[in-house]
This record gives C-alpha cells, sequence and structure tokens, in this order.
C-alpha cells in the first residue's frame, strides 16, 4: 500500500528516534533488494520475503522486525490494505476499551479509528512519540504485514490476532480509488487496466494478495487459538454475531447483562460504516489529529458495499481474477470459508 505516511519535509526530524539511528542500514540493505516498476512513477516496488513494498513501508518493516516487542496481553488486527481494517480497527477499541467510556465519550467519537489502533510499520517506527504508543494501557495494534513477514516478538509473545480478508476484486477497487485521494506527488497513478494487470501479478504494496490471504490462513488452521479469521462479506451481512466472536476470542466477552442492554448491537451500531463516516474526526478535509498523513480521514470511508467492482470491471477482467483466487485456494478450504 502506498503509506498513509506523509514523506515530504514535513514529517517530523527522526535523527534522534530508534528508526533515524537505523535508517541508513535499513536503506543499505534495501538497495539490495529487487525492485520494479510500482502504481506510480516515483513510488517502485520492492521485494523482501515474496512481498512488494514502497520503499518507506520496507524501512518501516525492518524496524518492527527487529524492534517491535509484543506482549501476551497485546492484540493485532492483520489485514491486507482496504479490506475492511479501518472497520475492525473501530470495533476492536469499542470492545476493548467500553468500560473505560460511556456512550457520549468514546474515543471514536474524537478521533479517526487509525488515531486508536496504531500499525507496527507505520507509527511504531516514524511516529514512535504518539499518544496512543506512549499509552502503557493500550493493548491494540495492527499491521498489513504478512504472517511471515511479522516480528519474531509476536509469536513468542503468544499474543492473539484477527485477520480479515475480503473478495479480490472489491480489495482492488478500494485500493484504486483510495489512492487517486493521496496528497503527494509520486506521479500520476496507473490506469485501472494498467493497475489490475499488476495486482492479478501479485505487483502491489504488501502483495500478492492472495498469498498475504494464504498466510494467515495457514496460521489459523495450525493454531486457531492465536489467529482468528474473518471474512468482509460475512462480517457485513450481519455483523451481531461476528462482533460477539471478536469479543469473546479478544478476551474482552460481553456478559449477559450487556446483552440484554444491548451492548453489543450499540457496538456495532456506532462502528457501522455510516456512523463511522458521519462522525466529526471522520469528515470533509480534515487532517489526522496525531500525526501527518497523506490523506484526509475522510478518506477511510468511500462506499464500504459489497460488490462495488462490478462498477469498474470488464467480465475478463473479473474470469481472470476469479481464476487466480480459485486456483490459488483450491483444497486449501478458503473458497469453501468464503461462502
Amino acid at each position: 500500500m502506498e503509506s498513509a505516511i506523509d514523506t515530504n519535509s514535513s514529517m517530523h526530524d527522526q535523527t534522534e528516534t530508534e528508526f533515524g539511528k537505523n535508517k541508513k542500514r535499513y536503506q543499505d540493505l534495501i538497495a539490495t533488494f529487487p525492485h520494479e516498476k510500482g502504481w506510480r512513477p516515483k513510488a517502485p516496488l520492492i521485494e523482501y520475503g515474496g512481498h512488494w513494498f514502497i520503499q518507506l513501508l520496507l524501512e518501516g518493516c525492518l524496524h518492527a522486525q527487529e524492534f517491535f516487542q509484543a506482549r501476551p496481553i497485546d492484540f493485532l488486527v492483520c489485514s491486507y490494505p482496504k479490506t475492511g481494517t479501518t472497520w475492525l480497527k473501530a470495533l476492536t477499541s469499542a470492545i476493548a476499551n467500553r468500560s473505560r467510556f460511556d456512550d457520549s465519550s468514546n474515543s471514536l467519537l474524537k478521533r479517526n479509528p487509525h488515531e486508536l489502533v496504531p500499525f507496527i510499520e507505520m507509527e511504531f517506527p516514524f511516529f514512535p512519540d504518539i499518544d496512543v504508543l506512549k499509552d502503557k494501557e493500550n493493548t491494540l495494534f495492527a499491521t498489513h504485514l504478512p504472517h511471515g513477514l511479522l516480528p519474531e516478538s509476536i509469536s513468542k509473545s503468544g499474543c492473539k490476532m484477527v485477520y480479515i480478508w475480503r473478495d479480490p476484486k472489491d480489495t482492488f477497487i478500494s485500493m484504486w480509488t483510495f489512492f487517486q485521494k493521496q496528497k503527494v506527488d509520486n506521479g500520476p497513478l496507473n490506469s485501472l487496466e494498467e493497475s489490475f494487470d499488476m495486482f492479478c501479478r501479485g505487483l502491489s504494496g504488501y502483495g500478492p494478495y492472495l498469498d498475504h490471504v494464504l498466510s494467515y490462513w495457514k496460521a489459523h488452521q495450525e493454531n486457531p487459538n492465536q489467529i482468528l479469521f474473518l471474512k468482509y462479506e460475512k462480517m457485513r451481512s450481519d455483523p451481531l454475531p461476528y462482533v460477539k466472536k471478536l469479543a469473546e476470542f479478544m478476551g474482552y466477552g460481553f456478559t449477559a447483562e450487556e446483552e440484554k442492554e444491548e451492548v453489543v448491537e450499540k457496538v456495532v451500531s456506532l462502528c457501522s460504516f455510516e456512523t463511522l463516516k458521519n462522525l466529526e474526526p471522520n469528515k470533509g478535509e480534515k487532517d489526522r489529529e496525531d500525526r501527518p498523513c497523506i490523506y484526509k480521514t475522510s478518506a477511510y470511508f468511500r462506499k464500504g458495499n459489497v460488490g462495488d467492482w462490478q462498477n469498474y470491471l470488464t467480465p475478463e477482467m473479473v474470469a481472470r481474477i476469479d481464476g487466480l483466487m480459485e486456483e490459488k485456494f483450491k483444497g486449501t478450504g478458503l473458497l469453501e470459508f468464503g461462502k
């Protein structure tokens, strides 16, 4: 994903941070990795561990692998970009913090979900001084890294994680339209057709997408008690049971009294696409409060619909990507899970 980090000079001085001390070492290492043309002329894709990254996020990945120290109490929201990350961050924050806030003081009313659940390869290396990272009570973190590239401390700590995936056709469309909203000049975005071809060939940020999904699916099958695996479309059609399941998995199960008081319904309603989109922090031309960002907060709330790909993709494109998914997921159980 072309980063939600401001790569311009407005980024704060990093020379004194842990990342700043190691930046040149990361850059020298990255220079030896395979490079390919990206979705924008000035944002090439770099291959590492079988996946593709833009330079800045690969630096962040290397830093997280080396320095992020997961605790057993931590909980990781894992996803490929544009598969339901913002929604899942909102849900996990609302679930974990419901005893700390009443309905009128909930953090989601004042902050964008991305400010409440920091990325280990974005905020952790580049903005270590933001509130949520200094808050030792915070146990929620997020990542777009494939499972095989997660910091070793995550598997060693035994901390739990949730992964969400989505139909690759909607994932692609959501990503391509999202990139159009960037406030950074890396040159013009590739056409839909060229971007689609690259996406199908695995040449996209954090891609190949299907390999990304498969990495977490295999890890979930090996250890279902550590990784909860969710499908975006199924959650959208009937969120209530999945929110209950998520809360239980996180260790914050809803009590009988809470269910009676319809607390689950309140969480689902607060975190719904429609509600979040119309909250003050996520409207119009607002910027994030905690750090510079190349997206307005409203960019994270476009449609959230299932099947929007039908407005963009030709029958030939659909056949190609569906064929790739059938081939990649055949015999894994994933195709059945997604129905």
